[in-house]
């Protein structure tokens, strides 16, 4: 009995070693064939802006009025304000930025809070924004409330879109270690280069008011993806948890006024989330009924009137 169970747990070892030399094999043999980053610049034509020796991408709108500064989520580019940009743009001076890792900007960590807010205080001297309304959607609203903290007199206000602006802690230090090739790069061109998982994510993003996703529209999503660069990138951030604040320092922006505004549908950020930072930021809570947690996308005309309170 001994002896079989020795012959089986071999057998089982030298399979498993097996599975695993297949694997590895099959997954750097996808990483051969399958096309790695590429320049940003033959991704997105720009315009592009140098900062601390890095080169930011962005979009403009409008020519003239007070300034707004528009800050993407979480692998959002600046292509999601391509509804609100031009809504604005009609009596504001309008600026989307790409912060890196995401969008078209030049790829360099590392990726931190203080890192993105020396960032965006670049941007602003470098283009002469001065006395911006920020608005920050998802991970971009922990960004917006940064700068209050920091260079409160230097801002109009602020606008937090469905995002609550609440950090969470990231994994332990070793978990970025056990994130290898070749089964990281194979896993990640995988993942952003799956069509179907695009669209199912977008549609439950957008909510009730999701649109047809065409095959351009997933493109646009998926393009900022193939920036060289970025599969590193995603690897050195994964241990860092989702950057952003706590309750405490929220209760601390002062002498900035405030508005959050969040979508009704919004089932990646709850409405609940976003009523308790409004609670604690003493500002007014907007809710927008049509939209979902893309209320950029789903709702340009709601979002554009919550930033008019503080923008006019």
């Amino acid at each position: 009995m001994r002896r079989r169970a020795r012959r089986w747990g071999k057998r089982l070892g030298l399979a498993a070693l097996a599975l695993l030399a297949a694997v590895t094999a099959g997954a750097a043999a996808y990483d051969t064939v399958t096309p790695g980053g590429r320049p940003a610049r033959s991704l997105y034509a720009g315009p592009y802006v140098t900062v601390a020796g890095r080169q930011l991408a962005y979009r403009r709108w409008g020519t003239a009025g007070p300034a707004v500064v528009l800050i993407g989520g979480f692998a959002e580019a600046t292509a999601v304000w391509r509804k609100v940009g031009p809504l604005l743009g009609r009596d504001h001076r309008v600026y989307a930025l790409d912060l890196p890792p995401f969008g078209y900007t030049q790829r360099r960590g590392p990726y931190t809070m203080a890192g993105w807010l020396r960032l965006l205080q670049g941007f602003e001297q470098r283009l002469h924004i001065e006395s911006p309304v920020l608005v920050g959607h998802s991970l971009g609203a922990a960004v917006v409330v940064g700068e209050a903290l920091r260079r409160p007199q230097a801002l109009r206000g602020i606008v937090l879109l469905d995002g609550d602006a609440l950090g969470s802690n990231g994994g332990p230090g070793w978990l970025g270690d056990l994130v290898v090739d070749p089964y990281f790069t194979a896993l990640y061109r995988l993942v952003t280069g799956s069509d179907w998982l695009f669209r199912t994510v977008l549609q439950r993003a957008y909510g009730p008011a999701a649109p047809p996703l065409t095959a351009a529209a997933i493109d646009r999503w998926q393009r900022p993806f193939r920036v060289a660069g970025t599969a590193a990138a995603f690897k050195q951030m994964l241990p860092n948890g989702i950057a952003g604040w706590t309750l405490a320092d929220l209760a601390r922006v002062r002498g900035v006024p405030v508005v959050v505004a969040w979508g009704a549908h919004d089932t990646v950020d709850s409405v609940a989330a976003g009523r308790r930072s409004a609670a604690t930021l003493h500002a007014p809570f907007v809710l927008l009924p049509r939209a979902g947690h893309l209320s950029m996308l789903a709702d340009p005309q709601g979002v554009v009137a919550a930033v008019e309170r503080i923008a006019r």
